[in-house]
């Protein structure tokens, strides 16, 4: 597949991006080069494959699930404006 030169002006124009002759030629070039490439890599066979989610095997190292923060709730609590039963009072806002 490649661009040609209306093809590459059509999308500037869609894309309301204002382009010259040159660059719309430069863009074209660009283009059509990203495409052989993307043909290219489809030509690879692929079948023996297995699918994987990285190109590197490596894992994310993750922290200990454990409790680090206090439970500073009364203290809060003590400085809000209306609490009932553990819970904040907000006025309503939807009716």
């Amino acid at each position: 597949m490649s661009l040609s030169l209306q093809d590459v002006k059509r999308v500037a124009l869609l894309a309301r991006i204002a382009v010259t002759d040159e660059e719309a030629a430069a863009y074209q070039q660009q283009l059509n080069e990203i495409f052989g490439l993307i043909e290219a890599m489809q030509a690879v066979d692929t079948t023996d494959v297995a699918p994987m989610s990285h190109a590197q095997d490596v894992c994310q190292r993750l922290r200990d699930d454990t409790v680090t923060e206090t439970d500073q709730h009364e203290k809060f609590q003590a400085i809000a404006p209306q609490v009932e039963a553990g819970l904040y009072l907000v006025p309503r806002v939807i009716e």
